[in-house]
Order: structure tokens, then sequence, then C-alpha cells
């Protein structure tokens, strides 16, 4: 188990422009459905996306890339990302179709089921030098100029109804807690929803979700949430408004399990019978309570 900080400043940074990477073994979107490369006027078709790695080819090697890698770059040339462990920020410039990321700063987290050794590749692909990018029809490549290739796929958001949310860090105001070993995979959401009379349908995608707006006031859609605490099975009523979801009182079975189970399952039915706010960010959604506590949870692909 470990424990990260969400602020900046707690983190523990290192630049990876002093390669090789020293690392620990152990959330507007432009569009991206024309077929063109970086520039003055294509610039849009790559910031403002979630783009998931695919895979990196080194000299003629192709490394398939693990869950979770993935690169954003916002307009203002703030670039973000994760090399499948370990989260980074850089600061990206343009110059024609080429993308150079520089002063890039990561963390420094030991993750004993990703493959650190994709890290370090990955990370010297980005930041060797100018890359010349090329964007089209949701894809995009990334190529040194030895010829090495980071290749991308856009990824939109996870929808908030019909998907399974499994569980995977429990949080307490700017700590994120991962769950114990027991618990691990065994904790998940779905969320259903009922149509009713007046209902202003936005779609499913995230009426919750702050950077693809918000339901008008008084707008709402009534459903359900069921799942696994980890032990035992939940259901409960589920009413969406805005950026918020409030859940009914939990209908829970009784197993008995072992004392890391229950005492993740005490801890999301902390959720239950109250109001939380919840954002979704690609496959990532929180739920999160008003004394702050909350869970985070991933898309099952």
């Amino acid at each position: 188990m470990y424990r990260q900080r969400l602020t900046l400043p707690a983190l523990t940074l290192t630049a990876l422009t002093l390669l090789p990477l020293a690392v620990a073994c152990g959330n507007e979107k432009g569009g991206g459905t024309g077929s063109s490369s970086v520039g003055a006027d294509t610039e849009p078709s790559v910031t403002g996306v979630h783009w998931t790695v695919d895979s990196v080819t080194v000299n003629g090697t192709t490394h398939q890339a693990p869950d979770g890698a993935h690169v954003e770059i916002a307009e203002d040339g703030r670039a973000t990302g994760n090399y499948g462990c370990n989260s980074f920020h850089s600061t990206a410039t343009f110059k024609g179709d080429r993308i150079t990321l520089s002063r890039t700063l990561s963390t420094e987290m030991a993750c004993e089921k990703r493959p650190m050794e994709f890290e370090t590749t990955l990370a010297r692909a980005l930041a060797a030098g100018p890359l010349t990018a090329e964007a089209g029809q949701g894809k995009l490549t990334l190529t040194t100029a030895k010829g090495d290739r980071v290749h991308l796929t856009e990824e939109k958001d996870a929808p908030l109804y019909g998907t399974k949310w499994t569980v995977n860090s429990l949080v307490g105001g700017d700590v994120a807690q991962s769950l114990p070993a027991a618990a691990d995979g065994k904790a998940w959401l779905t969320f259903t929803k009922k149509s009713e009379s007046g209902d202003k349908k936005s779609g499913d995608k995230k009426s919750g979700d702050k950077k693809s707006g918000e339901k008008e006031r008084g707008d709402k859609e009534v459903g359900t949430v069921s799942g696994s605490l980890g032990c035992n099975r939940v259901s409960a009523k589920a009413t969406v408004r805005g950026s918020h979801i409030t859940l009914g009182a939990p209908r829970t079975t009784r197993q008995m399990c072992s004392g890391s189970l229950m005492t993740t399952e005490k801890s999301l039915l902390k959720l239950f019978d109250s109001t939380v706010s919840y954002r979704i960010d690609h496959r990532v959604i929180t739920l999160t309570s008003e004394n702050g506590e909350g869970i985070g949870a991933i898309a099952d692909r």
C-alpha cells in the first residue's frame, strides 16, 4: 500500500532531461478527426486531447504500453501524462510539425505490477528533442530524429452510466491511499439511469464532468447504483444533479470477510445515504463527500 499526495508541491520530482530516468523499481476538447500534421492551423488537433499511449517502437522493436500511460498537451503548452506508473509534467513548444517537450518533471513511485523498463523507454522517446507529429483519425504518432516512434490514440471520457468503475483508492483530504492488497480489484460500482419526465437528457457523457459542461439547475437524472464493496454486494438509489450524486440508503448482503476487506467496505459505505460530488476525467472517476473523504475508481475497458 502506498500514499501519494495529490498536491504537486508534495510530490517528489526529478528532472527527466537527465536520462537515463531515475525510477524506483519495486483527470475543452480539441478536434482530432482530420488528417494533418502539427502546425499553426492543426495544433488544436493535438492539444486538449487525452492521448493514450499504445506502444513505443525503438530500434525496430515495439514495446506495448501498460494501462494508464497517456499524454495531454494544453493549448498553453503545459503537458502532463503518465508513463504507466509515474506521472509527469512538462512544457511543450511547437514549430511547424514538430513538438519539443522540455523541463520535464516526474514522480518517483514504485509500482510492483508495472513494467518499469517501459517507463524508461517512453520517457527517453518523449525527451529525445523535437518530435515530428502526425495526427489523423483519432491517432497520433510522435517520431524522434532517430526514427523511434510513440503511437497514441485519442481517448474519450468514459460515460457515467453503464461503466463498471473499479475502486482503486480511498481519498481523505489531499491524500489518496491505495486499497489493501486483499481488496484490490474487488470493489466496484455501476450506475444505471432511469429516465424521468422533464429530464433534459444531455447524453451519458458526464453530466457531472466539469470539463464537459453541467446540467442546468434543477435538472436531474434518477437511477440506481449497484456493485461490490469488496466483500458484500450493494445497491441503492442514485440521483444525479449537476456535478453531484445523491446516494440513497444502501442495501447490502450480510457476508463476513477478512479484516482488511471489512475496513474497505466501511469506508465505501460512508458515501451512501448522502450527497457526493463527482468528476470524470477520461477513465477515472472521483466521488467526494462534503468532509473531503471519498474514492477514486477506474473504468474497466
